[in-house]
């Protein structure tokens, strides 16, 4: 009778340990390399909360502009003319002065 060979009674059961061993290594530096470099790394992370913060500041800036100009047209609008502004509007564009004020022109250079 001749003998009949499997693989697994050739190579024995080390070859499915050995696999199972590569995979799990491949998974581990898998993970490892994109845990510090790409996309997704924890550098990437960093940037993204510094770019956060400087948006977030930004934002607030762009919040207080829109607040002082909301507040400045609501005191130009014709139902609730402010007196301040309406004096302080008509010095600037028509340049009027009181009698007892003294202008000092400047030249402003940029």
């Amino acid at each position: 009778m001749g003998r009949k060979y499997t693989i697994s009674k050739i190579l024995g059961q080390g070859w499915f340990a050995a696999l199972w061993l590569f995979f799990g290594l491949f998974l581990a530096t898998y993970f490892t390399y994109h845990t510090f470099q790409g996309d997704n790394s924890l550098s990437s992370l960093q940037q993204l909360k510094a770019q956060e913060i400087e948006l977030v500041t930004i934002a607030a800036d762009v919040r207080d502009d829109r607040l002082f100009l909301e507040r400045r047209i609501t005191a130009m609008q014709s139902n609730a003319v402010d007196p301040d502004m309406l004096e302080q509007q008509v010095r600037i564009k028509l340049g009027f002065t009181h009698p007892d004020e003294v202008v000092l022109l400047t030249s402003h250079i940029n």
